[in-house]
C-alpha cells in the first residue's frame, strides 16, 4: 500500500489549502517544504536580528473569504490590520494623493491636482467593479474559456464592455479617465504585462481588482506578517491529520506507466503514495521534478515556452526610526498614513522602467510599491524601530552583460537614493538592507526566473490559457499528477484559489 493517500510538494499558501480540503475529505495528506518553515512567498522572515519582514508577498487583499471561514484561519491566529489610506503617494514638488477608502476624501484630494480627476473617480471605480464582476464568479470554479466569458454576458450590456475590456491598453484607459499626469501616475498599474500601451493589459489588469469582491476585514495588512497566513493554514491542516515536514527537499517525482506514484527526497528517501500535487510552478515541476522524458513529446516545447518575463525587485530594511514625511502633511499626521506608498510620479515614468527591464538593464528610477508596515503592527520589531519594504518594478531576469550578484549592490544603493529623493534623512534610518533580485526569488523561494505569479500574468497565460494554450485546470498529462500553485488558474497573490480549486478538482477526479 502507499504510505498516503496524497503527497504535496511544498509549503506555500495555496500547497496548505490544497491539504486542509483533502484532509478534511478524509485524505491521508503529507507536505513537503524543503526550507524549515512553511510559507514559500507567504512567508515572515527575520532578515535583520529583532527586525521580522514579510519577505515576498506583503498585502492581503484577494484571499477568499470562503478559503478563510471553511479552513477557520482566524481560529488559528489570522488577523488582519486595515490600511487608509492606501496608497499614499508623495510627489517630489511636495504634494501628495492620498487614496482614502472614502471616495469623497479622495475626491478631495484629487481636486488638488483637477477637478476633472475628481469628478472622474467614481467612474473610474465603478469601470473597475463591473470588470471585475465578470471575470470574479470564475474565481473558485475551472477556468473558462472566453467565449464562455463572452456568452456569460451574452445579451446584455456587459458584452460590449467586455469585449472592448479585451483589447484596451491600460495606458489608453487611465488617460481616458484622468487628465493629470501625476494623477495617471498614480492609478497606471499594469502588472505582469508591463507595458502601458500593450493592448489587453486592462484585462489582465481585471485580476486584481477582483478584490473589489474581498471582505473589508480580510484587505490590509496581516499582523505578524504574511507568514501568519501559512502559520495559520497550517495549524489548521495539522489539526486534519495533516502531516507537514520541513526540510523536506524533493529531488523528483517518481512516475511508471501508470503515471506518478510518490517523490524522491534530496537524501535518498523515497515517499509513495496514491498521488501526487505540485505547489511549484509548471515549468519546475514538469521539467524539473517530472522531467521531459516523462512528458508528451509535443508538450516539452510549450511548456519551456511558457512565459516568465516580469520580474520584480524585493527591497528590505531595518530602520532604527522613522523616516520623515511630515513635508507632506503640513498639519501633522498619523504614522499609519504612510504605511502603504506608491512612488511613480507619471506614465512616462512607468512606461521607462518597463522599457528598461525589457532592454536588459535595471529600472534606473522604479516604479515602487513601498510598505512599512511596523507603523500599523508593532509585532515586527522594538517599539521606536520599523521595517520597511519594497516591490521595484522592473527588473530584468538576466541583466544585460553582468550577473545579478555582481550589481546587487549598485541597484540597492540606486534605489535608496530613489527613496531618499521622498525622505532625505532615510539613510540616516538606515540600521540595514537586502535586495533581493529575481535569482535571489528563485534561490529562496524556487520560483522560476523569480516570477512572483509562477507565471506571467498576461493575456496568453490567463483563464484557461493558463497554464498554457490546451492544458487548463490542475490536472497534468500525467495520470495522478496535480498542480496547485500560483501557475494555475486564477493566477497569482495570496488568494488561495488555486489550491481551493485543485483540492476540488482532486476530489472529482478520486
Amino acid at each position: 500500500m502507499p504510505d498516503h493517500d496524497a503527497i504535496i510538494i511544498g509549503g506555500g499558501h495555496n500547497a496548505l489549502v490544497c491539504a486542509g480540503y483533502l484532509a478534511r475529505a478524509g485524505l491521508d495528506v503529507l507536505v513537503l517544504e524543503r526550507r524549515d518553515f512553511v510559507g514559500g512567498a507567504t512567508a515572515t522572515e527575520e532578515l535583520f536580528p529583532g527586525f521580522h519582514v514579510s519577505s515576498c508577498s506583503y498585502i492581503c487583499h484577494l484571499l477568499q473569504a470562503k478559503v478563510i471561514d471553511d479552513l477557520e484561519m482566524r481560529k488559528h491566529g489570522f488577523d488582519v490590520l486595515p490600511l487608509d489610506p492606501e496608497p499614499f503617494q508623495p510627489y517630489l514638488d511636495g504634494r501628495r494623493l492620498a487614496r482614502w477608502h472614502s471616495p469623497e476624501r479622495t475626491q478631495a484630494e484629487l481636486a488638488s491636482f483637477s477637478l476633472r480627476d475628481a469628478a472622474a473617480l467614481p467612474e473610474w471605480n465603478a469601470f473597475w467593479r463591473r470588470a471585475a464582476g465578470i471575470v470574479y464568479p470564475w474565481f473558485l470554479r475551472r477556468p473558462p474559456s472566453l467565449g464562455e466569458l463572452k456568452d456569460s454576458v451574452a445579451g446584455t450590456d456587459d458584452a460590449a464592455f467586455l469585449q472592448r475590456l479585451l483589447t484596451v491598453s491600460m495606458g489608453d484607459l487611465v488617460r481616458e479617465f484622468f487628465e493629470d499626469e501625476a494623477v495617471r501616475g498614480s492609478f497606471l498599474q499594469v502588472q505582469d504585462v508591463g507595458d502601458p500601451e500593450a493592448a489587453g493589459g486592462a484585462f489582465c489588469y481585471t485580476h486584481i481588482r477582483c478584490d473589489a469582491f474581498s471582505r473589508p476585514e480580510d484587505i490590509g495588512i496581516v499582523r505578524g506578517g504574511m507568514g501568519m497566513i501559512a502559520n495559520s493554514l497550517a495549524d489548521s491542516a495539522r489539526e486534519h491529520g495533516v502531516h507537514i515536514r520541513t526540510g523536506s527537499i524533493v529531488e523528483s517525482i517518481t512516475i511508471d506507466s501508470e503515471g506518478a506514484r510518490g517523490v524522491v527526497l534530496e537524501d535518498g528517501t523515497e515517499i509513495s503514495s496514491k498521488l501526487v500535487v505540485s505547489g511549484a510552478d509548471p515549468k519546475r515541476t514538469l521539467l524539473g521534478l517530472v522531467g521531459p522524458e516523462h512528458l508528451p513529446a509535443d508538450w516539452v516545447t510549450p511548456v519551456r515556452e511558457m512565459k516568465t518575463r516580469t520580474a520584480y525587485l524585493k527591497f528590505h530594511a531595518a530602520l532604527d526610526r522613522l523616516p520623515d514625511f511630515s513635508r507632506y502633511f503640513p498639519d501633522g499626521y498619523d504614522p499609519r498614513y504612510i504605511a502603504s506608498m506608491k512612488l511613480c510620479p507619471s506614465m512616462e515614468y512607468y512606461s521607462k522602467a518597463w522599457h528598461d527591464a525589457m532592454a536588459g538593464r535595471p529600472a534606473a528610477e522604479p516604479v515602487m510599491e513601498v510598505q512599512i508596515p511596523s507603523v500599523i503592527d508593532d509585532s515586527l520589531t522594538q517599539p521606536g524601530q520599523h521595517v520597511m519594504s519594497v516591490w521595484g518594478l522592473y527588473a530584468p531576469v538576466q541583466p544585460r552583460d553582468s550577473n545579478w550578484d555582481q550589481i546587487r549592490e549598485a541597484v540597492g544603493e540606486a534605489l535608496i537614493d530613489v527613496l531618499c529623493q521622498y525622505a532625505p534623512e532615510l539613510r540616516d534610518c538606515l540600521v540595514d538592507w537586502s535586495l533581493f533580485t529575481p535569482a535571489d526569488l528563485e534561490k529562496r523561494v524556487w520560483l522560476t526566473d523569480g516570477n512572483i505569479r509562477h507565471l506571467d500574468i498576461v493575456p496568453e497565460q490567463f483563464l484557461d490559457l493558463r497554464p498554457m494554450k490546451g492544458w487548463a485546470g490542475y490536472g497534468t498529462p500525467i495520470a495522478g499528477l496535480f498542480l496547485c500553485g500560483a501557475g494555475t488558474h486564477p493566477g497569482g497573490e495570496v488568494t488561495g484559489a488555486c489550491g481551493h480549486n485543485a483540492a476540488h478538482t482532486i476530489l472529482e477526479t478520486l
